[in-house]
């Protein structure tokens, strides 16, 4: 299993998105997202956060809240925990980004971007201000099939 980070940075109504368009290989290709990567052993969630943070955009992020944890199951990659992250403030100068183009979009057109089904689920979540959650997604290649959100099925959401 693989753990994760996923860091939203909010600035004037705006959030930071990344829209994967670099990366070789990349089972995101093409989509929009956060900013985060892959936790690395002996890494805690919140140093993975910040690292993955700084080496993908220059900035730290400041004030960071955890707002809930995603589980993926899939039948096509292996299972991973993410831990969600949500930062209003924020030190350093944006730099360019080696796996895709950083964008700050209004929050109002987020969920119009090319996301995935899952994330839109939590980015509601957070955009509600929802209590920390535990989300379940589960996808069938790139088709979101089922989701629990604190141990209740969702599948209607979905």
């Amino acid at each position: 299993m693989t753990n994760s980070t996923l860091c939203y940075i909010e600035k004037n109504d705006r959030l930071l998105m990344m829209h994967r368009t670099k990366k070789a290989n990349d089972p995101n290709e093409g989509k929009w997202i956060g900013v985060g990567g892959k936790q690395e052993e002996g890494e805690s969630p919140d140093e993975c956060m910040l690292r993955e943070v700084r080496e993908e955009t220059g900035l730290t992020p400041l004030n960071w809240k955890c707002r809930g944890v995603v589980s993926f199951i899939s039948d096509r990659w292996e299972q991973e925990e993410m831990f969600v992250f949500t930062a209003g403030e924020y030190t350093g100068e944006l730099t360019g980004c080696a796996e895709g183009e950083l964008e700050w979009i209004e929050k109002t057109s987020v969920l119009n971007l090319d996301l995935w089904q899952g994330d839109r689920i939590f980015l509601e979540l957070i955009f509600n201000d929802a209590p920390f959650f535990l989300l379940t997604l589960k996808y069938n290649g790139d088709s979101l099939v089922g989701a629990s959100l604190n141990g209740t099925d969702i599948q209607t959401a979905v």
